[in-house]
């Protein structure tokens, strides 16, 4: 009863929201990009393919950043890259060891800008332990890009035997997410609008790998982690439900949203669930294990407002929905267009 027939389809030009994570990126990856690339590694959709290379399991990932602006409060193009990058590892439960960096800049970049870029980017991977070891340098004419994109790539290791992904989810397990949804959405909507609000709203840009690692040291009852960026936590639940094949009840009195976050989403019309995060996890835990993986969470800087936020279920599989503050219930579906672009 829940589900509507009706599919979304790519059309024949690509449209800004091919880009935002929600129904119309999974309808191009569906019908253009899986097609043309099909493979076990790549069927799997995590954040990261994990291969086997001479009895090692290395975790790859690799991801373009276009925000705008360039610099936003809490951080830039450069250190969101690596952190980015650094997450889509963290989530297959790998341990980052390098990284590559690439830039396409645009004619007339101001030199003090780029410099800006580079000195963060390699900032945020010294503070993170993961040297950037190899790179590339591209300019194209004036009026062809938007002053700088960034490609990021990155490689991990991961332990034997460890396996989180998107498909592992059960009926019963604890849903639960490390900390206060919106801020990196609404830091970047605000900077790019000129708003301002009564409190200051930052990017919650972080590199995650050490909250994971805490985590897996406290239990590995852990079936799935995702960092809900693009599309925010609403897609991120989705993309596990239909991959599991499971449904999700979320509890929304137990979903962390700051005040001012709260507020500015509010006045602009858009929903939490659904803003961009680039410093939070979500996590598919067994139940039994969902007290232990909240303490090591908590016991994290940046995981210390996390919480439970709900449960796995065996009905309504693929569909995630909600008990909202007044009692109703209500359908968390993926966002058919996009709702804040070039966030990341």
């Amino acid at each position: 009863m829940f589900h509507c027939p009706v599919p979304v389809p790519v059309g024949d030009r690509v449209l800004l929201g091919h880009g935002s994570g929600g129904k119309l990126s999974a309808d191009l990856l569906r019908q253009v990009i899986l097609p043309a690339f099909a493979n076990p590694a790549l069927d799997r959709l995590d954040d990261q393919a994990v291969v086997e290379v001479r009895g090692l399991r290395l975790a790859f990932t690799t991801d373009t950043f276009v925000v705008k602006p360039l610099v936003f409060p809490g951080g830039d193009i450069g250190s969101l890259a690596v952190h980015g990058t650094i997450n889509d590892l963290a989530m297959g439960g790998a341990r980052p060891l390098f990284l590559s960096a690439a830039f396409i800049l645009e004619e007339g970049l101001p030199m003090e800008t780029l410099r800006r870029v580079t000195a963060s980017l390699q900032g945020a991977a010294a503070a993170a332990g993961v040297p950037v070891v190899t790179g590339d340098t591209k300019v194209v004419e004036k009026g062809s890009g938007d002053g700088l994109f960034v490609n990021t790539s990155g490689i991990g290791l991961v332990e034997d035997g460890l396996l989180l992904s998107s498909d592992q989810a059960r009926p019963r397990d604890a849903v639960l997410l490390s900390g206060t949804l919106g801020d990196h959405g609404i830091a970047i909507l605000a900077q790019r609008e000129g708003l301002e609000f009564e409190c200051p709203i930052e990017s919650d840009s972080a590199a995650l790998h050490g909250l994971v690692a805490r985590l897996l040291a406290a239990t590995r009852e852990v079936r799935c982690l995702r960092d809900p960026t693009r599309g925010g936590l609403a897609s991120a639940l989705n993309e596990i439900a239909a991959r599991s094949g499971v449904g999700m009840l979320l509890d929304e009195r137990a979903i962390p949203v700051r005040e001012e976050v709260k507020g500015a989403c509010e006045m602009l019309g858009l929903d939490p669930l659904y803003v961009a995060n680039e410093g939070k996890l979500v996590a598919i835990v067994a139940a039994g294990a969902a007290e232990a993986a909240l303490g090591a969470l908590r016991d994290h800087p940046l995981g210390r407002e996390a919480r439970r936020i709900g449960t796995v279920t065996e009905g309504h599989p693929g569909l995630v929905a909600m008990r909202t503050v007044i009692g109703a219930t209500r359908v968390v579906d993926m966002l058919a267009g996009d709702q804040l672009p070039r966030i990341c």
